[in-house]
């Protein structure tokens, strides 16, 4: 029975991967914002000068790159090269660079010109449908087959609608399924040894992550909070090497983000974002409310809602801990965007996912060790 439950959910799941694909084969990349042609500039940058692209200063642009695309969708702006749209004027640099971290911008330029949306929206799609598809065979009861067959009908739906709102998100929504895949393997009863590829590996990608969204950097954050605390209150030598290891990778992953930030600005931690986007936070009804109404708001609450039940059962501390890093990464990622003076309907979807992510193989884990538990019960009383 479990077979054929499996068979069926993964067969729905590859023709709602089939009706993405097909939606995104209608796509152009000529829709009118101007948030995609500046990740197009980029793209077109590290295709002529390789990673020389790092440098996005306007003067780059002797093709007229920019104001040509804009001049083919008829968007206001385009007649005047030294206003281009998402590009800020650096004091330390005296440079007009695009705003953008780099990493979207070379995803999109390893596909050809004038092809590049679709092939990473469709890459990005069946990606999500190989970790969903994954965590169907995970699932070992019929209730978890269904459950977790829903799970991932709903995340590969995401990958069209908000993900498609930005370039940068389909980048992002992969690795956040495949960190969310990893994180329950930070945990446990393992020897530490065997938790050092997980961990670097973990890290690596929430590092990542930085180069397609700066605001991604939050998504670092339950993770160390929960090593900072676990430290503290054990004071061992393997807790301190853990969080380590993370931040390390951490760290090498957004080695991109650092460089491109010395170039356009000046310095690796200086932001080549405008001051609309570095407005100092503070709550705004209207921002919150806009949230409230939006599907992400939703996301959230199955969020924090199944954190809690995680948190609330009898749980092994491995899981448990899983459930600790969601709830510190929900809540600093949720006081940040809702306190961010613009919102979009993708800003949380981010965490949103990477926390159910997380969840979702956190607790097929723990269904694992209950039967696992009750095999060895039954063995004992033969």
């Amino acid at each position: 029975m479990k077979r054929y439950l499996r068979i069926f959910s993964s067969f729905v799941l590859f023709v709602i991967l089939a009706l993405n694909v097909s939606s995104i084969s209608r796509w152009t990349e000529t829709r009118g914002v101007n948030d995609d042609f500046c990740y197009l500039r980029q793209a077109h940058l590290f295709q002529k000068f390789g990673l020389g692209g790092l440098d996005t200063n306007i003067t780059q642009d002797d093709e007229q790159y920019l104001s040509g695309k804009m001049k083919g969708t008829n968007l206001l702006g385009w007649k005047d090269p030294m206003t281009p749209p998402c590009h800020v004027q650096m004091p330390g640099t005296h440079k007009l660079v695009i705003q953008y971290p780099p990493g979207t911008g070379f995803i999109l330029s390893l596909f050809p010109s004038g092809y590049q949306v679709i092939p990473l929206f469709v890459l990005a799609n069946v990606v999500i449908f190989g970790v969903g598809l994954l965590a169907i065979t995970y699932a070992n009861t019929s209730l978890s087959i269904l459950l977790t067959a829903v799970f991932a009908d709903v995340a590969v739906y995401l990958m069209i609608n908000p993900t498609k709102a930005s370039y940068s998100m389909a980048p992002t929504m992969v690795v956040c399924a495949l960190a969310g895949l990893l994180t329950p393997r930070l945990f446990g009863k393992t020897l530490w040894q065997d938790r050092v590829l997980p961990t670097l590996l973990v890290g690596f990608l929430i590092g990542l992550a930085v180069n397609f969204r700066l605001a991604n950097l939050f998504l670092s954050a339950g993770y160390f909070l929960f090593f900072l605390v676990a430290f503290l209150r054990s004071r061992k030598l393997e807790t301190m090497l853990d969080g380590a290891l993370f931040g390390g990778a951490f760290l090498a992953g957004i080695v991109p983000t650092l460089l491109a930030n010395a170039i356009n600005a000046g310095s690796p931690f200086s932001t080549t974002y405008g001051e609309g986007d570095v407005a100092p936070p503070g709550f705004n009804v209207g921002v919150i409310w806009n949230y409230v109404t939006d599907l992400q708001f939703i996301l959230l609450v199955l969020a924090g809602t199944w954190t809690v039940l995680l948190l609330r059962r009898l749980q092994s501390d491995a899981i448990r801990q899983v459930g600790l890093v969601t709830a510190g990464n929900l809540l600093v990622n949720v006081v940040f965007f809702f306190s961010h003076p613009v919102f979009t309907p993708y800003y949380v979807v981010p965490i949103a996912t990477l926390s159910l992510w997380s969840l979702l193989f956190a607790s097929l884990r723990s269904s694992a060790e209950d039967v696992d538990d009750k095999l060895v019960a039954q063995a004992a009383r033969a």
